[in-house]
């Protein structure tokens, strides 16, 4: 099951950036979807199921720099 969560500004300015989270069986690396996590054993290689969780982060924004040259 991949997720992805577009970037949003949050209270206070913080931002959380745009990510995508993926889960997969850690025995086979099958492609779970929600139905599937709910089981007890992966439905491609029917080990007991153990999840592995990827997780990408990407950059949204650069702050801008400040400085002075004297």
């Amino acid at each position: 099951m991949k997720q992805t969560i577009e970037a949003r500004t949050l209270e206070g300015g913080l931002i959380e950036p745009h990510h995508e989270i993926e889960v997969v069986c850690l025995a086979c690396g099958y492609d779970l979807d929600e139905a599937e996590m709910q089981a007890d054993v992966c439905s491609d290689c029917n080990a007991p199921l153990n999840l592995r969780q990827h997780i990408s982060i990407h950059a949204t924004s650069i702050p801008a720099a400040g400085g002075e040259v004297f």
